[in-house]
């Protein structure tokens, strides 16, 4: 892979029991494809929509490491790391 912009992202559901965690080179299509059921199995099954995490990279190497990382957390953990960005878990991605 050569050096581009990727995100490392985190959806919920809208109650919040859900979250699916990825990596993709363009954020918004790839929300856009969730939304839109062609994202995910998890997504689509438990409704999980709401962009309520992000960080961006310049190398996908480390993109793709950190995204194993953090599927690699316990929950709480997880939900520690929205609270420190995101503490009202609103969709930082509103539908337009």
């Amino acid at each position: 892979m050569t050096d581009r912009q990727c995100w490392v992202y985190a959806l919920a559901s809208g109650s919040g029991n859900a979250m699916y965690i990825g990596v993709t080179n363009d954020l918004e299509k790839r929300v856009w494809e969730h939304r839109n059921g062609s994202g995910s199995e998890f997504v689509k099954k438990y409704r999980v929509t709401r962009l309520v995490y992000a960080e961006e990279y310049d190398n996908p190497t480390d993109a793709i490491a950190r995204e194993k990382q953090l599927k690699g957390w316990r929950r709480e953990r997880k939900n520690e790391l929205v609270r420190s960005m995101n503490p009202e878990w609103r969709d930082l991605m509103p539908p337009s």
